[in-house]
């Protein structure tokens, strides 16, 4: 928590959007307008780029590194040269620009792979100049920089990031920004594990203001988490439900569930969750139990009730894991299909082929390509049941090989991460075809 009481996630937002607004070079303003004119050219584009992200003007360099960062973003195509070039800001002479590269590379997602040793290059000089506390340095700009140059690093599970996550964890500060890539770095889930559950001990769950730090803390040790771990987030769970901090509750049910049967020593904690009066920990509740008893006859009638809740999607999502085992679902399903909300159709349609199979995979196939249609935002959703279903999928094959032709990312929230799984996917359906 800040000195005015403001979480740092939010005061760090802040910081950032101020940054975003800034403008170094009298050239940017007419350089964006230029790259707007032309939009999707982006060979053009790209190469306009590359001369002012190699501009011996310091200043061009800088602002030249969020506009590649957008133009990444946005497009879709080979963008290794853009990468190398952004890697090459990595300069330990100049903090400021650094920190800038480095954390647009940490926002690139896995295109960013060309620039990670460059990125593991960067975080160990600076270890070995300025120590291995660096990650608190004094001078808030190395200070950011490494920080950054290490978050981008980890993201991909890259191991050379670990030492300066430890040291965050270990000592505190912005241990936060730590916390947040901790749970992708999976093989030193010994390393991380004890030291996220230990700052989990130390959080006040009667403290609202203190949910966001709580839930990343229970995302990042979900993500790491054995069964060994699961007292801890059986403590969490009781300690949350004590305070009627539900949507923490919630949040350390999900975490538990996906420790799988080598939890089932929480199921004397979990199962009266399943009555809870708070609707998200009760069908987060009813999921644990199938995650960790397998029980479908305790839990798919639990979770048809809930399809009349507002956590409908999440509860259909469950039961397609579920399987055939939850055929009583299949009527309610059906009936969602013909919801005017299209995320509504796209769970109801997934969770039917995952239990129901071929007999229903017409239906299924027309309603996702549909909701497809009317919002590309579910593109990822619909894409992951298209890959499932096999040859089923083939009546989609025209619209995937489409989606195969766009220029423009797509996904949900349009992201590339989600736009790179849903090209994965699009391939994967089309060469099986």
């Amino acid at each position: 928590m800040s000195a005015q009481g403001v979480p740092p996630q939010i005061a760090a937002a802040f910081e950032d959007l101020e940054r975003q607004s800034r403008f170094h070079a009298p050239t940017t303003s007419l350089l964006n307008a230029f790259h707007t004119l032309l939009d999707d050219r982006v060979p053009e584009r790209t190469a306009l780029l590359a001369a002012q992200l190699c501009s011996v003007d310091p200043t061009m360099r800088y602002d030249a590194i969020r506009m590649g960062r957008e133009l990444i973003a946005q497009w879709r195509g080979d963008h290794t040269g853009l990468i190398v070039l952004l890697a090459e800001c990595l300069l330990t002479e100049d903090a400021y620009t650094c920190a800038a590269a480095a954390e647009a590379l940490g926002s690139l997602g896995p295109v960013s792979e060309p620039a990670r040793d460059a990125l593991a290059s960067y975080v160990e000089a600076t270890r070995a100049a300025h120590g291995p506390r660096v990650w608190a340095a004094r001078d808030r700009l190395l200070r950011r920089a490494h920080q950054e140059a290490v978050r981008a690093l980890a993201r991909p599970g890259d191991l050379r990031a670990l030492p300066s996550v430890l040291t965050a964890l270990d000592e505190g500060t912005d241990a936060w920004r730590a916390v947040q890539v901790a749970g992708h770095l999976y093989e030193a889930a010994g390393d991380l594990t004890p030291r996220l559950s230990k700052l989990l001990a130390e959080v006040d769950f009667s403290d609202p203001s203190q949910s966001m730090s709580a839930n990343a803390l229970v995302s990042a040790l979900g993500q790491l988490a054995g069964p060994a771990d699961a007292p801890e987030l059986t403590s969490v769970i009781t300690a949350t439900v004590r305070h009627k901090q539900w949507h923490m509750a919630a949040s350390a049910l999900n975490a538990l569930a996906s420790l799988g049967p080598g939890a089932a020593c929480a199921l004397e904690v979990v199962r009266p969750l399943a009555d809870a009066q708070d609707i998200n920990v009760r069908a987060a509740a009813t999921a644990a139990m199938w995650e960790l008893e397998g029980d479908a006859g305790r839990v798919v009638p639990q979770l048809v009730e809930l399809l009349d809740s507002h956590q409908r999607h999440e509860v259909a999502d469950v039961l397609g894991r579920i399987g055939p085992d939850a055929s009583l679902a299949l009527p309610r399903l059906r009936k969602m299909l013909t919801a005017d909300y299209e995320w509504t159709r796209v769970h109801a349609a997934a969770a039917l082929w995952d239990i129901g199979g071929d007999a229903g995979a017409p239906v299924v196939v027309e309603t996702l390509l549909a909701a497809w249609a009317e919002n590309d935002s579910t593109s990822n959703h619909v894409l992951a049941c298209l890959n499932r279903m096999g040859r089923a999928a083939r009546p989609a094959l025209p619209r995937i090989r489409e989606e195969l032709t766009l220029l423009r990312r797509s996904g949900r929230f349009r992201s590339i991460t989600n736009d790179e799984e849903l090209l994965n996917a699009c391939r994967s359906i089309a060469a099986r075809a």
